[in-house]
């Protein structure tokens, strides 16, 4: 995420064909109507999957962490790898809760940890040496400090690419710096093998805090969000309409300005690495698909577990569809398009974006029906008595 603030009027590109939904959704608009769903109940359902989805990204988490302190007790090629596979998996649950934000909540209000959870892009050298600079980062200044405290304090001080911490500084610590065309970043384990380098034991020091950090922050997503207490989420629930509103900004300021916009129409312009989201793992064509599933699982109610089972109830897409069935469907169509378009676009990401690269189509396909489904939300809102949408982005 760039820290940029944007107040974005949504408009269309051009209609798309429409695809079926995945997954279908059990309820029928005649079977919506009848049961009388209401913001009350769409909302309500909504902070139980807010709940679910950050519960089910802390545990992934929670996993990275147990592998990454099992690779710097014992660094080996293997170990590096287990812990690199842990980041993976858990990014697959974050990505999905980014269409959560943009409505002043817990993760991005004025003092939500937003920026020191997933702040990007991120200067290299800010973290750890990069090519040609190899007493650079805060992991070779020995003045400085490595605690929790000291990382929230650095990040960002001094530019929003000064990042220290969140998901992409533990990234570059596992991967080092993305130097290849074809593939990810390929730092040795022996950069955490006490006297094969510099400041080893300091960068071991680093990626573990970084971790906890990470643990913490989103430690505190899920109890703002936990059934049965006095936190966000009670407020949350009681605020219908409203409420629903937020959702729908979420969905939209995601759909459009962030990802549509600043992480994939900033690349594709650019064509500069740089401006890939998570560029060292090369994992970007999985973080498009993972916010393009956070939007559906809202929209439509549902949301796949970490255990596999499915959480389902009452979302915006009931509530349109008792008001104007075709356009609930329509718009379900329309986020299917943009799901199965950011399934479509191939890896790595950073050569998907060059000019003349076959991915490129795909990339732009996605774009274009993500700028449409913005549309379309809007529309959504508006057919349910919400009128008040200019989306800001941070």
């Amino acid at each position: 995420m760039k820290h940029r603030i944007l107040a974005l009027a949504i408009a269309a590109l051009g209609a798309h064909t429409a695809l079926t939904a995945w997954p279908a959704h059990a309820s029928t608009p005649a079977a919506v109507a009848a049961a009388g769903v209401e913001y009350k109940t769409v909302s309500a359902h909504y902070a139980g999957l807010v709940h679910a989805n950050y519960s089910d990204t802390l545990a992934a988490a929670k996993d990275m962490q147990s592998a990454i302190a099992g690779f710097v007790k014992a660094p080996s090629a293997e170990g590096l790898e287990k812990a690199r596979k842990a980041w993976l998996e858990a990014r697959e649950f974050y990505g999905q809760t980014e269409a959560f934000r943009f409505y002043g909540g817990p993760i991005d209000d004025a003092n939500g940890p937003e920026g020191q959870i997933n702040a990007w892009p991120l200067d290299e050298s800010y973290v750890d040496y990069v090519v040609g600079k190899p007493k650079t980062g805060m992991v070779n200044n020995p003045k400085f400090k490595i605690t929790k405290a000291a990382l929230i304090k650095a990040n960002e001080r001094g530019g929003e690419e000064n990042i220290s911490a969140g998901w992409h500084a533990i990234e570059f610590l596992l991967w080092g710096q993305d130097l290849s065309e074809t593939g990810p970043g390929n730092r040795s384990f022996e950069d955490y093998v006490k006297g094969k380098g510099e400041n080893v034991e300091r960068r071991a020091l680093y990626l573990t805090t970084a971790t906890e950090l990470l643990i913490d922050d989103l430690s505190a997503m899920v109890k703002a969000w936990a059934p049965n207490a006095r936190n966000y989420r009670a407020t949350f629930e009681k605020g219908g309409k409203e409420s629903v509103r937020k959702m729908i900004v979420g969905m939209g300021s995601l759909s459009r300005g962030e990802l549509a916009g600043e992480r994939m129409e900033v690349a594709l312009n650019s064509q500069d690495q740089e401006d890939e989201h998570s560029c060292f793992s090369d994992n970007t064509h999985r973080d498009v698909v993972a916010n393009a599933r956070g939007i559906q699982n809202v929209w439509l109610g549902q949301y796949q577990r970490r255990d596999g089972s499915l959480l389902q109830g009452p979302g915006v897409r009931d509530l349109v569809a008792a008001k104007n069935a075709a356009l609930a469907e329509k718009t379900t169509a329309q986020i299917a398009a943009s799901v199965q378009g950011a399934e479509a676009i191939p890896a790595p990401f950073d050569r998907a974006i060059a000019k003349g690269s076959a991915g490129r189509p795909a990339i732009e396909k996605t774009i274009d029906s993500l700028v449409e489904q913005s549309r379309l939300l809007v529309q959504s809102a508006s057919s349910v008595g919400i009128t008040k949408l200019t989306l800001v982005e941070p």
